[in-house]
């Protein structure tokens, strides 16, 4: 679903964020992506969803290529940045049918799809406030359940669970879950270790702008936990 060849992104005054990296995301993947600050996990993400140039490398989307056809890239995908800026003068529900406009989504699919999300992140009480209103968490939700309005084959994402309280949390991961249990994929940042751990088949970690470590989460994390696996990889000492 995903296909990362040997990208290269530098930045201007020469900083490589991003060095020859390759990775696959399949279908069914529940895929995390970790590193520390500046190790080149948003870049990255925003590389693969259209947002940032690269000068080598592809990046193919279901087979089609995000440099020469992104609107087809585009149309299967769902992006949540790790900030995301949503319309604060509209209520909830005025931005995710803004959304669902963007991607000619029917009345009724949207309407199934928003009650279901809202419902299960415990946001339905609150759609027809203004955005303005709303907590961080609040605004977290709102952009989740927009990542699910028009039905995407892909979720990328980045760091999801930040502002979450450990109940959305909790039903954040049940459905990313269940989505990759659909066929679909997932590829997402995180700091948080256990989730990466507790949820994902796979696991890559990127260092300095360069794959470390990319696998099963079994076969990264080998006989020790997943934290240090990291801890001692990336490492400066």
């Amino acid at each position: 679903m995903i296909v990362i060849e040997n990208i290269t992104k530098t930045y201007t005054g020469g900083k490589v964020a991003v060095r020859n990296l390759s990775l696959t995301v399949e279908k069914g993947d529940l895929f995390g992506f970790i590193g520390q600050n500046g190790a080149g996990k948003t870049t990255t993400i925003k590389a693969a969803v259209g947002l940032l140039p690269f000068e080598a490398g592809e990046i193919l989307i279901d087979g089609h290529s995000i440099r020469q056809d992104p609107i087809a890239c585009k149309k299967l995908i769902a992006y949540l940045p790790d900030n995301p800026d949503l319309y604060e003068a509209l209520s909830g529900i005025q931005y995710l049918n803004f959304i669902a406009d963007i991607f000619r989504v029917s009345k009724a699919d949207r309407t199934e799809r928003i009650g279901k999300y809202a419902e299960r992140l415990e946001l339905s009480t609150d759609l027809n406030s203004p955005i303005s209103s709303y907590s961080h968490g609040m605004k977290q939700k709102l952009a989740i359940i927009s990542a699910f309005v028009h039905d995407p084959q892909i979720l990328i994402l980045d760091e999801p669970f930040v502002g979450l309280d450990p109940k959305a949390a909790f039903a954040l991961k049940t459905i990313m879950k269940e989505f990759c249990e659909q066929g679909k994929s997932i590829f997402f940042s995180t700091h948080v270790l256990e989730v990466a751990e507790k949820i994902c088949t796979k696991i890559a970690i990127i260092k300095n702008g360069e794959l470390i470590a990319c696998g099963s989460t079994d076969e990264v994390r080998g006989k020790q936990s997943l934290e240090e696996v990291f801890l001692e990889l990336t490492d400066d000492e």
